[in-house]
């Protein structure tokens, strides 16, 4: 318990407490740490001096940065004993920040007063494929069956670089992006703003320590160096995406903008929602290889969708433990050949897509290429999103009596920019 008031809906309880970077318009416009609790925000700047642990004790300035790449680069290590700090600072018998109402007011925020930033300086994103079922729809609908699967998909997690710049921040809205586009492929291409513009239900989580240049994560050690995980959507061009992705893989179609949630909820805070690793056939070669418990995690998502609607409806029920491929075997096989991952990259899983119409993660596969409508009640079908739509993920792992949430990723589609 805390002796802060909260919920047993809130997605923030003090099992949670995820990190995220904050200002407030009227007294501190700075960029600073914050932790969700409750409907609070706890600003880490104004009680960096409690952090007197071994590790801390040296790094309490991290504490002071606008982005959380440095205390991300601390380690495991670190990470524990910041949490073992705050859940004693944040508990109802501790009365450090409790029973000091000058700590207080200058610690604690109210979300609804917090404006929201990007979680850290993303030096690089990187976007994987690892639902079987999502690449396995998406391969029938462009191959057939026989050929769902590219030859290589069993045997590595396959993924691509995408363009760290256009990461946004829930809430940023998303311009309706122009390019070129092959509709009719029996007539030239043509240029114009996308038609078939798409939602990707997925997951991301941000690199700790990362690794020296030419020196591989194990895949047994990856654990350490995967600090914690955001909502993401991938926006995606289709149309745009179809003509260009031969040879090389996705270009224009992807980069035009990523939202992630702004609240970043550390591995230690999701390890009671962890299960077994997947059955992986064939298996896969030694360096991939992960006999530890603790490859997927059970976590809900929902992706709502709404057209100036007061009550969005959900198009996707899906879950985490759906992928294939774990987050540490990502880590590994990205750094296999010596790649080196630094603090604050962001590595996402690909579209979660399970078993069920209900559970697929895009809108390709639930209208099955623009066959099908979706229906959204009252009258509103999709097959793609519209100008106007606003798309909203949510998602948490349900304890007992409590819930480990991640707030919101929201993004509202705004009209193309005509170009000469």
């Amino acid at each position: 318990m805390s002796f802060i008031q909260i919920e047993e809906s809130s997605d923030f309880p003090l099992q949670n407490l995820p990190y995220g970077i904050f200002s407030t318009k009227e007294k501190q416009p700075r960029h600073r740490i914050g932790v969700a609790i409750g409907d609070q925000v706890l600003d880490l700047s104004a009680i960096k001096h409690l952090f007197t642990g071994p590790v801390l004790s040296k790094h309490q300035d991290v504490f002071d940065q606008p982005v959380l790449n440095d205390f991300m680069g601390l380690g495991h290590e670190a990470w524990k004993e910041a949490r073992m700090v705050l859940q004693k600072l944040l508990s109802a018998n501790e009365p450090t920040l409790r029973d000091s109402s000058e700590l207080r007011k200058r610690a604690f925020v109210p979300q609804v007063s917090a404006i929201m930033h990007l979680p850290a300086e993303i030096g690089d994103y990187t976007d994987f494929y690892s639902s079987r079922e999502h690449a396995t729809n998406v391969g029938i609908m462009f191959r057939g069956k026989e050929n769902a699967l590219m030859p290589n998909w069993l045997h590595l997690p396959v993924g691509y670089h995408g363009r760290a710049s256009s990461v946004v921040v829930s809430g940023t809205p998303i311009r309706r992006p122009v390019g070129q586009m092959r509709p009719d492929d029996a007539k030239p291409p043509v240029f114009g703003a996308c038609q078939l513009l798409d939602i990707e239900l997925e997951m991301a989580f941000f690199v700790g320590p990362g690794n020296k240049f030419g020196e591989p994560i194990p895949v047994n050690r990856a654990h350490e160096h995967i600090f914690g995980m955001v909502l993401m959507n991938d926006w995606s061009a289709r149309d745009i995406q179809k003509w260009e992705y031969v040879p090389l893989g996705p270009f224009l179609g992807k980069s035009f903008g990523t939202t992630i949630s702004p609240w970043v909820v550390t591995m230690e805070a999701l390890m009671p929602f962890v299960l077994p690793n997947p059955v992986q056939v064939p298996k896969p070669l030694p360096y991939l290889c992960d006999e530890e418990r603790g490859g997927q995690v059970k976590l809900l998502l929902l992706l709502p969708l709404g057209e100036r609607m007061s009550n969005p409806a959900t198009i996707c029920k899906s879950n985490f433990k759906y992928m294939y491929w774990t987050m540490k075997q990502q880590v590994a096989h990205h750094s296999v050949n010596g790649c080196n991952l630094r603090p604050g990259d962001l590595l996402a899983s690909g579209t979660i897509s399970g078993p069920d119409p209900e559970n697929f993660g895009s809108m390709l596969e639930m209208s099955w290429k623009g066959t099908k409508v979706i229906d959204l009640g009252n009258g509103h079908f999709r097959k793609f999103l519209q100008d106007g739509d606003e798309v909203i993920i949510t998602g948490h792992c349900q304890g007992n009596g409590y819930r480990v949430g991640f707030g919101q990723c929201s993004g509202k589609v705004l009209p193309a920019i005509s170009v000469p």
